[in-house]
C-alpha cells in the first residue's frame, strides 16, 4: 500500500470517539495495552501553580480491566514488554514523575478485570467509598452507571474554561443521552476517529465476475441505497458449481453489527432517549429488511447459532460476497494476505435515511473514563489524570503521527478513506447496552416477523430505559 500522507484527524469533535469493542482489537500505542488508554499532556487551561498540593502524598488509583502503562510502580519503560518505540515510551514514562511531583501524588493502575470493574462500581460507589478515584468503563455499563448517579458531573467540579468544555484537545465528552452535565470522557487522539467503524466490505473479484461496479462510485453519485445493495446481493448469491446448492451468499456477518449499521443508515435509532423507538416506522423498515434478507430473498448466509464468530469470518473462505469488516477484524484475519482484494464502502442509504444526515458509527460502545461520586477532591483527580494523559504536551502532531497499523489494516488508500469518513459521523444508540437478552436468531431464522419481534421486545426496551433515565 502506498503510505498515506500524515493526517491530523479532527480533535475536539463534538461526538464521542469510541475506541473499539471491549477486548477486541485496536492497535496498542506506546505506553498502554490498548489505544483508548494512550496517555496525554499538560495544558495551560488545566495548569496548577502548585498551591493545590496536599500535605500528604495521595495515591490516585485508576481501576481498569487490563494492564496499563506507566504508573509509579514501574521502574523503567520495559515494564511494558511490548515496547517498540523506546523514545515514545520514555515520554510516557517520564510524564508520571512530572505529574507526581507537581501534585504530590502517586499514580497507580489497578487491574480489576472486566467483571471486577463492574462489581467495584456497583458495590463500593453505592456504599459511598469508591475503590478507585477513576474507573475505565465499557460504555455498555458505564452509561447506565452515569445515568443512575454513580459518576461525578464534571460540570459541577471543573471551571467553565476547562478544555473538556471547549476544544477537547486531550479528552472528549461522551454523549450519554442527557444534557444536564458531563459524566464520562474519553482520551482524544486520531485513533479515536478510526476505531469502532464497521464498513460494508465486498470481495472485489466477485464483483468483477458478475460485472458489478465498486459501491463507492455509487455512493459518490448518491445511488448507493438499500435497494441497490439488495440487487447486488441477489446477483452475488450463486450456485457456482451447478450442484443445485447455493455456495456463495450475497451477505454474511454478525447480527449486532448489522443492526447497528442499518439503523444508522436509515436515519434512526432503537434506544437513544427515554422512549423506546423499536416500534417506530423507521426501525420497522430495518427489521423488515433484515427478515427479507434471510427469509425471503435468502441472500444472507444462514445464521450459525453454534459458532458466533463463523458468521463474522465466513468471508475468508469465499462463502459470502459482502460482509461487515473493521480494522481489528482485518488485522485478526490478515485481510492483506487473503487471495482476493477487499473493498470497503459506506453503508447504503435506507428509505428513511439521508446521505447528508446518516451516521456511520455507534458512539455508545467502546471505552471511557469516569470519576465516581464520593471521591475526595474530584477536580484534583481530573487534573492529575489530564496531565498524565497529556504526555505529548499539546503537540497533537506527536500524538497522532503514527497511524501505520490502521493503514495496514485498511490495505488500500480507498479503504482507509472510507474508515476515516465513517469515523467522523457518530450516532448514539443504547439498544445493545440495555442488558437485555436479545434473541435475534428468531428474526434471522424466520421464527418471528418484524412485527412479532417488536411486540416481544418493546416493553423490555422501555422498562430498561425507564431504569436508565429514572
Amino acid at each position: 500500500m502506498k503510505k498515506l500522507t500524515k493526517r491530523l484527524l479532527a480533535v475536539g469533535l463534538s461526538t464521542v470517539m469510541a475506541v473499539g469493542m471491549a477486548g477486541c482489537g485496536s492497535q496498542p500505542t506506546e505506553g498502554s495495552q490498548a489505544s483508548d488508554s494512550s496517555p496525554v499532556k499538560e495544558s495551560p487551561v488545566n495548569a496548577d501553580d502548585g498551591s493545590h498540593r496536599l500535605a500528604e502524598t495521595r495515591t490516585i488509583k485508576i481501576g481498569t480491566w487490563y494492564d496499563h502503562y506507566y504508573d509509579s510502580t514501574d521502574a523503567d519503560i520495559y515494564a511494558d514488554s511490548s515496547v517498540s518505540d523506546e523514545e515514545l515510551a520514555q515520554m510516557h514514562f517520564d510524564i508520571v514523575k512530572e505529574v507526581e511531583e507537581k501534585y504530590n501524588v502517586k499514580i497507580e493502575f489497578v487491574n480489576l478485570t472486566y467483571d471486577g470493574t463492574q462489581e467495584s462500581i456497583n458495590t463500593s460507589i453505592l456504599a459511598g467509598t469508591p475503590d478507585c478515584d477513576i474507573y475505565e468503563v465499557d460504555l455498555s455499563f458505564g452509561i447506565p452507571a452515569a445515568l443512575n448517579g454513580f459518576a461525578t458531573n464534571l460540570k459541577t467540579v471543573l471551571p467553565e474554561d476547562n478544555d473538556l468544555f471547549h476544544d477537547q484537545v486531550v479528552f472528549n465528552q461522551v454523549d450519554i443521552g442527557t444534557s444536564d452535565g458531563v459524566y464520562l470522557f474519553q482520551s482524544n487522539h486520531a485513533e479515536m476517529v478510526l476505531a469502532n467503524t464497521y464498513p460494508l466490505a465486498f470481495n472485489k473479484q466477485m464483483l468483477d465476475e458478475v460485472g458489478l461496479e465498486n459501491p463507492n462510485e455509487l455512493y459518490k453519485r448518491g445511488e448507493w441505497t438499500w435497494e441497490k445493495w439488495r440487487e447486488y446481493m441477489l446477483t452475488l448469491t450463486r450456485d457456482t458449481d451447478g450442484d443445485g446448492v447455493i455456495d456463495v451468499y450475497g451477505f454474511g456477518s454478525r447480527w449486532d453489527f448489522l443492526v447497528y449499521n442499518l439503523t444508522m443508515s436509515n436515519g434512526t435509532t432503537i434506544a437513544s432517549s427515554d422512549k423506546e423507538n423499536l416500534t417506530s416506522p423507521e426501525v420497522t423498515e430495518v427489521l423488515d429488511f433484515i427478515y427479507n434478507m434471510y427469509n425471503v430473498d435468502k441472500v444472507a448466509n444462514p445464521w450459525n447459532s453454534e459458532d458466533f464468530n463463523y458468521n463474522m469470518n465466513a468471508y475468508m473462505d469465499g462463502t459470502v460476497a459482502s460482509w461487515i469488516d473493521a480494522a481489528w477484524i482485518s488485522s485478526a484475519n490478515n485481510d492483506a494476505g487473503l487471495a482476493f482484494d477487499i473493498i470497503w464502502c459506506p453503508w447504503p442509504i435506507g428509505p428513511s435515511g439521508d446521505v447528508n444526515t446518516n451516521k456511520f458509527k455507534n458512539v455508545s460502545s467502546g471505552n471511557a473514563w469516569m470519576i465516581p461520586v464520593g471521591v475526595k477532591d474530584p477536580e484534583l483527580v481530573y487534573n492529575v489524570f489530564y496531565d498524565w494523559q497529556n504526555w505529548y504536551h499539546d503537540d497533537v502532531d506527536l500524538r497522532d503521527g503514527n497511524l501505520t497499523w490502521w493503514e495496514d489494516c485498511a490495505v488500500t488508500e480507498e479503504n482507509y478513506e472510507v474508515m476515516e469518513y465513517m469515523g467522523q459521523r457518530g450516532a448514539f444508540d443504547l439498544w445493545n447496552a440495555l442488558g437485555l437478552e436479545w434473541d435475534w436468531a428468531l428474526l434471522l431464522n424466520g421464527e418471528m416477523t418484524a412485527a412479532q419481534f417488536q411486540e416481544t421486545y418493546k416493553q423490555q426496551v422501555q422498562d430498561a430505559l425507564d431504569s436508565f433515565y429514572k
